[in-house]
């Protein structure tokens, strides 16, 4: 080993003798004409200092699957295109203007997947889900990507996490996942109202839609251009529109539940009876209808409080999709779910001041002074990690200043310090940085020495 050492060492001596006469050209620094690539408009990249509020969120999801008994499962980013606008809707907005579609060099059109509903669906038939005990209760999180123009919380890729549970019709879990998505925003210290309505079955909606074109064919001049187009294509959505003047018409617009079947309305009385039971403020919402095609009987939404007025203002929404199992080629089986927008989430976080917790704390920080102690202290970082103490450094520092002011930072309770003299006798220095003293201790024995000190408390 130390002859192959000796070999680099040479071979550096003499490439810096060619070069000592033309300085310039180790000096003089590399020109470049080429321009430095940018985002892609409504795209954006999500750096350390953002990481914390996805963490936080990311814990507290998992925290909450584990709770109300949900399994994980990654879908793919990308799917056919057919998924979509069979499951979605064609008339969407989102299969019709937003969808990142292509075709592959094999022919297949494809799709970066808008929503994630779909595809849970798509996994739970090709995957025979059927045949494990129902319901089957799913949780996801990721990116999804929509071409929309971009705005205060809204990009082209977004994440979103979801909740999806298949194959029970059951109202009480309507209601256990409002309150489970209820809870969430509670959790992170976020007010919310919850939106909440019946959009019925096929049946009853038919004849409520016929009622909805009436009413708004007595309105038609004053519709915004969307809403002309809506009113033939997809009615329902006549309702979701937040533009100003169509939000002044739908305040005289038949609602929907006066229009709901016997069966579609026992329902519905039965989960806000559950939401009753355990007190949760909720608000009938007549208008309230989801964008996408697959919703049945109950949707909602969680808007922040004092916002209800606001457009865009939901920070999650879900519902019944009863009828979608089915329309992609599974059994007839009830399904219901919620997704929750992960950035809009993050924007009211940020927009409230509400404290984010850093990442782990950590108990010790390794610091050094010199060559010799770096390469001490480097397998000391080592065996202090793999006995479970949270440890820091920053080896590549030289002053002991600087370190101990990263040390300070990161709010460690104790730095251990290694110098020259502490080599030469078998030592090190343990800090304790809140009260500003320091102790001598056998280097040998410092493990066992920081672990007590840690216990201790």
């Amino acid at each position: 080993m130390p002859k192959v050492k000796n070999k680099i060492i040479k071979k550096v001596q003499e490439k810096k003798a060619k070069v000592a006469g033309v300085p310039e050209l180790i000096n003089e620094p590399i020109k470049s004409n080429k321009k430095t690539p940018q985002l892609v408009r409504g795209f954006k990249d999500i750096l350390p200092s953002e990481q914390k509020y996805f963490r936080f969120i990311g814990n507290r999801l998992e925290s909450l699957a584990q709770d109300y008994g949900f399994e994980k499962i990654d879908p793919p980013i990308l799917e056919e295109t057919s998924l979509f606008s069979r499951a979605v809707g064609k008339e969407t907005d989102i299969v019709s203007k937003e969808m990142f579609s292509f075709e592959t060099p094999g022919g297949e059109r494809v799709s970066l997947r808008p929503e994630a509903t779909a595809s849970v669906v798509r996994a739970y038939i090709n995957h025979g889900m059927l045949n494990l005990p129902q319901p089957v209760k799913l949780y996801y999180t990721g990116p999804m990507f929509r071409y929309e123009r971009p705005q205060s919380g809204r990009y082209r890729q977004f994440s979103q996490f979801g909740f999806e549970i298949l194959g029970d019709k059951h109202p009480v879990l309507d209601a256990q996942l409002i309150i489970l998505a209820n809870n969430f925003f509670q959790e992170i210290g976020l007010k919310t109202s919850v939106q909440i309505n019946s959009i019925g079955c096929a049946v009853c909606r038919k004849e409520y839609k016929t009622q909805l074109v009436n009413y708004y064919k007595t309105q038609k001049a004053n519709l915004c251009v969307d809403c002309k187009e809506r009113l033939y294509k997809n009615p329902l959505r006549l309702l979701d529109c937040k533009e100003e003047k169509c939000s002044i018409i739908k305040e005289e617009a038949p609602q929907i539940v006066d229009w709901l079947c016997d069966e579609c309305k026992n329902h519905f009385v039965k989960v806000l009876e559950f939401l009753d039971e355990v007190q949760l403020p909720y608000n009938l919402n007549p208008s309230l209808v989801r964008g996408l095609d697959y919703y049945t009987n109950t949707v909602f939404e969680i808007w922040p409080e004092g916002e209800e007025k606001k457009s865009q203002s939901a920070l999650c929404g879900g519902g019944r999709y009863d009828n979608l199992i089915e329309l992609l080629g599974g059994r007839p089986t009830p399904a219901l779910g919620v997704s929750v927008g992960i950035e809009r989430t993050i924007l009211k976080l940020k927009e409230l001041n509400i404290e984010i917790p850093d990442r782990e704390k950590r108990d010790i920080f390794v610091a050094q002074l010199g060559e010799a102690a770096r390469k001490k202290c480097l397998p000391l970082y080592e065996s202090l990690r793999k006995e479970g103490i949270r440890v820091a450094e920053n080896f590549s520092k030289d002053g002991l200043k600087a370190q101990l002011e990263i040390a300070g930072k990161l709010g460690v309770r104790y730095s251990l310090i290694l110098g020259q003299k502490e080599l030469s006798e078998g030592t090190i220095l343990l800090r304790d940085m809140e009260a500003g003293v320091q102790e001598t201790l056998n280097f040998n024995k410092v493990i066992k020495e920081v672990k007590k000190r840690l216990e201790n408390q």
